[in-house]
């Protein structure tokens, strides 16, 4: 739709970075309110959470290219391309939640409190990431002629009525954000405010996942997402009913 945001003097501004560092800016931002409320230590959290960053990128592009290895198998170039957009979340977030441990331990940060803060920063970055994603083109949904498709063009420049299917994980995004928020003093332990988003989240993208364009050549509606959503959802489940109380 629009893959360059702007010019900087004589520099392009591709839409998909800059609208994913607005929304690392706004995660940031929110964690910084969420660690208040939750009594944490705003500066170690802050810190905790810049180191992860890093990681959590690393993580979400190396599963987006792995989920499309088909075409970047034929475009190598472009596997580490920043220009173009591609991020899978929840290579993003495993990665982070592994080197969580190292990073809350030296930092004395609780694992669990912790999470129930970086969930939020994670939905609120995910808002801006999917605008980005609608104005590159990447993640674009399946062509149809519903009532509620627009014409987009796809990551190819590839304009068709589609599914607006980054619109639709964007909003899905703002309602789990604000439902965290206001669920968040109500949860029983710490913990309990990142495994409920961890059910509900992938259980909205399931189904958001089947709007999405199937990779090229590809027959099969059933996805690697909808296979991690699915595992995600499994354990986040097990863990609310382990440690739920009563």
């Amino acid at each position: 739709m629009r893959p360059v945001l702007f010019y900087f003097r004589g520099i392009p501004i591709h839409s998909y970075p800059a609208m994913l560092y607005v929304g690392l800016l706004a995660g940031v931002v929110i964690g910084n309110f969420a660690a208040h409320a939750s009594g944490l230590n705003p500066f170690r959290v802050y810190v905790a959470t810049l180191i992860l960053i890093v990681p959590a990128i690393a993580g979400a592009r190396f599963l987006h290219v792995l989920a499309h290895w088909k075409y970047y198998r034929k475009n190598p170039g472009r596997i580490w391309d920043r220009s173009e957009g591609g991020c899978g979340m929840y290579g993003g977030l495993a990665l982070a939640l592994f080197l969580a441990l190292p990073v809350l331990h030296l930092l004395r940060l609780p694992f669990a409190a912790f999470w129930d803060v970086g969930i939020v920063s994670i939905l609120a970055g995910m808002i801006f990431a999917r605008i980005g994603c609608l104005l590159q083109g990447c993640c674009c949904g399946r062509a149809t002629n519903t009532w509620f498709s627009l014409y987009l063009p796809n990551h190819l420049g590839e304009w068709r009525k589609r599914i607006p299917s980054q619109s639709l994980e964007s909003f899905w995004a703002t309602i789990l954000l604000v439902a965290a928020i206001l669920l968040r003093p109500r949860m029983p332990f710490p913990g309990a405010l990142c495994a409920f988003v961890c059910c509900v989240y992938p259980a909205g993208r399931l189904v958001l996942e089947t709007f999405r364009e199937p990779e090229q050549g590809s027959t099969s509606r059933f996805t690697l997402y909808h296979a991690i959503s699915m595992a995600i959802m499994v354990v986040a489940i097990l863990t609310l009913w382990a440690k739920w109380p009563g």
